[in-house]
């Protein structure tokens, strides 16, 4: 049976929208913590990760950290990348590897250009844990992997594959409060933004074969 793609009108415009909504938000988020006004959530919460992370328990925790936000950079990431499209195109799911594919190259190029854009510094109110040297509004762990685990549960179409999602997703994005190098409305933001554009691009996602 041929492939099939769910893209009509209505789909189109609530995909669009939805994508434009996040931003939206992404631009409140920007405004507000330029603004600080998400300074006290922000100092708040980082500060507490920095209580517990230096405390004796935070030993433990730290390693865990960091091999969760090392799975989440963009080396680690794009190794998963290669290995989910060499597995559909083993498959004979070229439709779904292609599709996959486009989604993370315009996703990735998107968060570049927002934090060009925004050019907003990495905060300081811990020492940092994790090397980084980009912009930190929006965090590109956060965006980027709510695309990656986001569309490998759509492609998966199982229940157990969204929660397995969207734990990997709230543990690299907590990874970077920890870390240092992300103030939770960075995280925030990023997770946003990822979800805008993966419901935009669930227009074009190819039907399961029958």
């Amino acid at each position: 049976m041929a492939v099939r793609f769910i893209s009509d009108r209505w789909t189109a415009q609530k995909g669009a929208g939805a994508l434009v909504l996040a931003l939206f938000c992404v631009l409140a988020i920007a405004l507000m913590q330029r603004a600080g006004w998400l300074d006290g959530p922000n100092i708040g919460l980082m500060g507490q990760a920095g209580i517990v992370r230096g405390g004796g328990f935070g030993r433990y925790i730290t390693p865990l950290m960091q091999l969760a936000s090392g799975v989440g950079d963009t080396v680690g990431r794009f190794a998963l990348l290669a290995m989910t499209l060499s597995i559909l195109l083993s498959g004979k799911r070229r439709a779904d590897a292609l599709w996959l594919a486009l989604m993370m190259a315009g996703g990735t190029a998107l968060n570049l250009i927002l934090k060009q854009i925004f050019a907003a510094p990495r905060p300081d109110l811990l020492p940092h844990l994790d090397i980084v040297h980009s912009f930190s509004f929006p965090s590109g762990h956060a965006a980027g992997n709510m695309m990656m685990f986001g569309a490998l549960a759509l492609l998966a179409g199982r229940r157990s594959g969204y929660w397995a999602a969207g734990v990997m997703i709230a543990l690299i994005g907590v990874s970077r409060v920890w870390l240092g190098v992300h103030w939770p409305s960075d995280v925030a933001a990023g997770w946003i933004e990822g979800l805008g554009w993966l419901a935009l691009c669930r227009v074009w996602l190819p039907a399961r074969r029958g």
